[in-house]
């Protein structure tokens, strides 16, 4: 399924019409896939920008122009690839790097994505550089002749298919990526997530609530803006948007997005600035009951 599949299901299953994912799966991988439903739709910026950690297994031998196994194979070698080798290249693509995004994918161009124009055959097309990080590159283990596991934890952005077909190039021997899983995105891990199959059998079993991360535990990695004591007009204001000064406010950090609480009860995400806090996303009510 595409990642849009993945949404309408969504949708259809909870009977919602304010439905998005926060960060694309290709078709042909598997994994993590956030989604939000409802008003918890205004946290997209807030989660997609976070780390994401992938199983990749590489494929030595053969590159395509996919950059994974669905494409057409442009460049073969006979070669055996060792550990050793591998070991030797991968400290090289680890840190701050610049990547091109491949040909098959959703990067626009002049308005059209770039899978368009593969495939009405456009050639001299100037792909943009992006910066990406790599936090973390590891050989997990081998799983057959040329083929590796490795485990990559990479910033919002990165293409593991292009970084597989870039390892080859540093490698000397034409690869592809050959399996992805997502096993983490932002703070959603694969241990707590579900199938389309597994959300159906909840609904039938009347606990589908139960598979749903409220909005409070999903911003849970931001750091806290309790402010206990606040009087009637000053709840007020706050939740109406405007800034307001409290003295708990000069322990906190300034111009850095804070989950804030008022009297106990979750507001949503504020910012203090010039010793003032004002919410910049609020999410005062339960966004699971709104449709």
């Amino acid at each position: 399924m595409t990642s849009s599949d993945a949404v309408a299901d969504i949708r259809h299953i909870f009977k919602m019409k304010r439905v998005g994912h926060t960060g694309t799966l290709d078709p042909g991988a598997a994994g993590v896939l956030p989604i939000c439903l409802g008003r918890a739709t205004r946290l997209f910026d807030l989660l997609v920008d976070k780390e994401k950690e992938y199983y990749a297994e590489i494929t030595f031998g053969k590159a395509t122009d996919t950059q994974d196994s669905y494409g057409t194979v442009t460049e073969e070698m006979e070669a055996v690839v060792t550990e050793e080798m591998l070991l030797r290249v991968l400290p090289g693509f680890t840190g701050a790097l610049e990547q091109v995004a491949p040909m098959y994918s959703a990067v626009s161009v002049d308005g059209k994505r770039l899978y368009q124009l593969a495939r009405e055959g456009a050639e001299d097309i100037v792909r943009k550089v992006r910066n990406i990080t790599v936090h973390d590159l590891r050989l997990v283990n081998q799983t057959g002749e040329n083929r590796f596991l490795l485990r990559v934890c990479c910033s919002k952005g990165t293409y593991v298919r292009t970084l597989c077909n870039d390892i080859g190039t540093a490698a000397g021997v034409p690869a592809h990526l050959s399996f992805l899983l997502r096993t983490r995105s932002g703070a959603f891990s694969a241990d707590r997530a579900y199938s389309i199959a597994e959300l159906k059998q909840l609904k039938e079993e009347g606990r589908l609530e139960s598979a749903l991360v409220s909005v409070e535990e999903a911003l849970s990695h931001y750091k806290e803006a309790r402010l206990d004591g606040l009087g009637t007009r000053a709840n007020r204001l706050l939740t109406n948007g405007a800034e307001i000064s409290h003295p708990l406010l000069a322990a906190l950090p300034e111009n850095e997005l804070l989950r804030t609480y008022a009297n106990g009860r979750f507001l949503g995400i504020g910012i203090i600035a010039a010793g003032k806090i004002h919410i910049t996303t609020f999410f005062g009510e339960d966004p699971a009951n709104e449709e």
